[in-house]
């Protein structure tokens, strides 16, 4: 059955998913460039190198330690959202979520999150609709933590214009996503067969195709339709978010800006809740433009708020490249030996 229904979210028509990867690619793009230059703007290059020199380097070794112990309880988070029965292994989520985050610093549109999807459906022999209907599940999980730190948070944040606005950035969607996700929980296969029924509209994709596209989202989505399952999936995510946290505050130590949990927080919170909008690969430009506007609610001078943007990006970035390709050839290996 697994095999079976293993190409049936790859019978979309290639000119359209095309022309939305291009759309999805270019709005991106431009969005990162708009985001790049309110970055940069009335930053003195002189003062930005000053702010460079003055970065103490060696935190990156411990906060670097600690965005990998938050990959990997992520990765667990993933693994914990599959039904104990067909549960993938460690080691191949594991890979599978390097090789998401290596495209989706490569290539703009967040493509990491089919790429990944792709990989752990074919090492694992799971339906693509399964592993995407769990992709979904995290994003769910993700943003209703983000939101619920933020909210948490505020009694102890500066106040800032823009907090209510990023809360209903990550609040709408956040919401809606839980909606269906407790409808389908609520209705199982009926109402997994009315979202994907618009599927039926497309060239090779037949009746059955649809139903077992339902019931492969209905089998994705048992993270949230098994108690404890849910439970123990969302603290795992809340510890990972709280680890990435501590990893951004680890790295502010190293300067001389305002250190505190709370200004880590929404560092994090920031840089996180602007991936929700179409951007470029590695997210260039918003990335910074979200740590500015954040330390811009302590005060921070442009320039010292963007140099450790560039330097929490490239510890963000690079190690994710190499670990990433590392995991995308021996993901390759393993595929020519079957």
């Amino acid at each position: 059955m697994a095999r079976r229904v293993q190409g049936d979210l790859g019978a979309l028509p290639r000119a359209s998913r095309r022309l939305t990867t291009r759309l999805l690619g270019w709005a991106g793009v431009l969005l990162s460039l708009l985001f790049a230059v309110l970055a940069f703007r009335n930053v003195e290059l002189d003062a930005l190198g000053d702010a460079l020199g003055e970065q103490e380097y060696i935190w990156l070794l411990p906060s670097g330690a600690a965005i990998a112990t938050g990959v990997l309880l992520r990765a667990w988070r993933w693994q914990l959202l599959f039904e104990p029965a067909g549960r993938p292994p460690f080691s191949h989520v594991t890979s599978a979520l390097l090789i998401g985050y290596l495209f989706n610093n490569i290539l703009p549109a967040r493509a990491g999150e089919l790429a990944r999807v792709q990989a752990l459906g074919r090492r694992s022999g799971l339906s693509r609709a399964h592993v995407l209907a769990t992709v979904v599940l995290e994003r769910v999980f993700d943003l209703v933590v983000l939101v619920a730190l933020l909210v948490g948070a505020t009694p102890f944040l500066p106040k800032v214009d823009w907090l209510n606005a990023a809360i209903a950035l990550g609040a709408v969607p956040a919401a809606l996503l839980v909606v269906a996700a407790v409808v389908v929980r609520r209705y199982g296969v009926r109402a997994a067969r009315v979202l994907v029924r618009p599927l039926g509209l497309l060239p090779r994709v037949d009746r059955p195709r649809v139903e077992r596209i339902a019931v492969a989202v209905v089998r994705g989505l048992a993270g949230i339709t098994a108690g404890r399952l849910t439970i123990t999936a969302l603290a795992v995510t809340i510890v990972s978010w709280l680890v990435l946290a501590v990893s951004i505050w680890l790295l502010l130590l190293g300067t001389e800006l305002d250190a505190s949990f709370g200004t880590a927080l929404l560092i994090l919170v920031a840089t996180n809740l602007v991936l929700v909008l179409p951007s470029s690969p590695a997210a260039l430009g918003a990335f910074e433009a979200a740590v500015v506007v954040a330390l811009a609610a302590y005060g921070v001078a442009r320039a010292e708020a963007l140099s450790f943007a560039l330097v929490l990006h490239a510890l963000n970035l690079f190690p994710y490249l190499a670990l990433g390709y590392a995991a995308l050839v021996l993901h390759a290996r393993e595929m020519r030996k079957r």
